[in-house]
């Protein structure tokens, strides 16, 4: 899909504008010349600016062109069941990463997509449970982010 820098503009700037409205709700922190509202306000201006440039351009282009069209690829069924298995997959994390846990979600939503996208399947297994043993440490050990157990619960390290 192909949106006109117009459109994307408007929506940056929209974006921006706010993001700037809700900092302003901000508590400023005694004692100190910046809050915890500087820098979302610093990204939130240069998305508006970011947004006018874009709208100004695209209004400006000599040629004329669609403010909407579709991109070659929706007209290949291949790739439209790829979009919706990965939609698909989101949604399945969403709803079952905290009964069945990480692990069997993340490897589950792996082979699915590498399916849909052709992978041969002993590559598709091997590289769906690497994956996910590797996404588990950097979130889990290094980054320290707690990820869901489900079923592997009596088991967790």
């Amino acid at each position: 899909m192909k949106l006109h820098d117009s459109l994307f503009g408007l929506i940056f700037l929209a974006l921006g504008t706010s993001v700037l409205f809700a900092v302003r709700g901000f508590p400023n922190i005694p004692g100190q010349p910046v809050g915890p509202a500087l820098f979302p306000g610093l990204i939130a201006v240069c998305l508006c600016i970011t947004g006018l440039l874009l709208m100004i351009k695209g209004l400006r282009q000599q040629t004329p062109s669609a403010w909407f069209a579709w991109e070659d690829w929706v007209h290949s069924p291949r790739h439209v069941i790829a979009l919706l298995v990965l939609l698909g997959a989101v949604i399945f994390y969403i709803a079952f990463a905290n009964s069945l846990g990480f692990f069997p979600t993340s490897f589950l939503m792996l082979l699915a997509l590498f399916k849909a996208l052709g992978v041969i399947w002993r590559r598709n297994l091997l590289v769906a449970l690497v994956a996910t043993f590797v996404v588990h440490f950097a979130f889990y050990k290094l980054l320290r982010v707690p990820l869901p157990w489900g079923l592997l619960t009596p088991w967790a390290w």
